[in-house]
């Protein structure tokens, strides 16, 4: 059988070229089309060799969409290359589409770089900033410490240390120039279950000074009885006598102890921008250099350090004064957890390095017991705790006399981490 087209079988494929043909032509010719380049003009062709006897003439892609005219158009005049066509465009083939892009993919890797550099952050900051707290109190050193009841309780005290301050500094803070330090204010915070609770300890409390351990010479010396007011505790020898000394006439345990000078407290202030206070009434005292007017009003460092340490220019004196602090103190914890303080790293990181670099803390504190201790003073300025001074029942010569009963009944409730019903002075 002769699979030739009519015309192209045995030795006689017409007149045209090939095997015993008289052209000069070469034998491939004879399967090569003709191929010309771009749009076939009208009329006849240029001159090409005559298709023989019974050929068949070949069809043509002249637009490119099927057959017609008498040419053949390969695209390469318009810029059309081969690489598949389109869906029902025809033997031509198209430019490929560019393909489109994997957002699910973009997006999955968007959020583990996100996540990535998030943790890395959050991983560097907490060890630099625990890297900055100076824990330099040893409370192992204490003896003869009362049972640990439920909750925390913390032990905050503010110095009036000058340390590392200027001369310039000292009489901008109207701090006077007194060598070594003393304990200016006092307060146990309690947090548990059942809100948080913020006693003040005047510093002119009546107190015994029991049986302890010298914090340096590691020496015991024996209690004698001996009474005096509770910042001479500290004065005596530190933090240490100052924790036994208030665990033994409280028998409450204290768990942390957080201690704050002059100069790092009014950088705290500063560096979170200020804190607004309402102050009840005008206040002017010479001694701590407080000059205000009765209002809400925003305190900057230098003028904070004025307000909690003003006492002669109060009724109450030194109970009135710890009820400032403690307002004061509420009011920062409340502006340093704001959004505003914890989400700008450029307010953020300035808050923390002054905060930490002026703390004192004991050996055992880590930043989440300290962070805990920050969001429970905010709760008692939200109204979610309770602010007291310690009871009081009158005096013995120049120092305040607590009230026993009320006392140990507010220890008791501490101690189960009850709600508190003990009113305070």
């Amino acid at each position: 059988m002769n699979d030739w087209p009519e015309g192209w079988s045995g030795d006689n494929r017409g007149s045209g070229y090939g095997r015993g043909s008289a052209s000069a032509r070469p034998e491939s010719a004879r399967v090569m089309r003709q191929v010309r380049r771009g749009a076939t003009p009208p009329g006849p062709g240029p001159s090409a060799p005559p298709y023989g006897a019974g050929v068949p003439q070949q069809p043509s892609y002249t637009d490119g969409q099927g057959y017609g005219g008498d040419g053949y158009d390969s695209g390469y005049n318009t810029g059309q290359v081969y690489g598949g066509g389109g869906g029902g465009q025809g033997p031509g083939r198209q430019l490929r589409d560019r393909p489109a892009p994997n957002w699910r993919r973009r997006i999955k890797w968007t959020a583990i770089t996100v996540v990535t550099v998030l943790v890395v952050t959050t991983v560097s900051t907490y060890f630099w900033a625990d890297s900055k707290l100076n824990r330099e109190v040893d409370l192992s050193k204490v003896i003869e410490r009362p049972e640990a009841g439920e909750g925390t309780n913390y032990l905050i005290v503010g110095s009036d240390s000058r340390e590392g301050m200027t001369d310039e500094q000292k009489k901008d803070l109207h701090t006077g120039s007194a060598e070594g330090k003393r304990t200016d204010s006092m307060m146990i915070l309690h947090t548990g279950d059942n809100g948080s609770t913020l006693i003040s300890l005047p510093r002119d409390s009546d107190v015994e000074i029991p049986s302890f351990v010298g914090s340096e010479s590691g020496k015991t010396y024996k209690g004698t009885g001996r009474h005096t007011k509770l910042n001479a505790a500290y004065a005596e020898d530190g933090p240490e006598l100052l924790v036994r000394t208030i665990e033994y006439n409280t028998g409450l345990r204290l768990d942390h102890y957080v201690e704050i000078g002059f100069a790092g407290f009014a950088n705290i202030v500063d560096a979170v921008g200020g804190v607004e206070m309402d102050i009840p009434q005008d206040i002017k005292d010479k001694k701590s250099g407080a000059d205000f007017k009765k209002g809400k009003q925003t305190l900057n460092g230098e003028e904070a350090l004025a307000f909690v340490r003003t006492r002669y220019a109060l009724a109450g004196s030194d109970l009135d004064r710890t009820k400032n602090q403690q307002k004061f103190l509420s009011a920062l914890a409340s502006q340093v957890a704001t959004p505003s303080t914890v989400l700008n790293p450029f307010k953020l990181y300035p808050t923390m390095g002054a905060g930490l670099d002026s703390l004192i803390v004991d050996k055992d504190m880590g930043l989440f017991d300290l962070a805990s201790m920050f969001w429970a003073m905010k709760s008692v300025s939200g109204g979610e705790g309770t602010s007291m001074n310690m009871p009081i029942s009158g005096s013995v010569g120049s120092n305040l006399k607590w009230d026993d009963a009320k006392v140990k009944k507010l220890v008791e409730e501490l101690k189960n981490d009850e709600k508190v019903t003990v009113s305070g002075n």
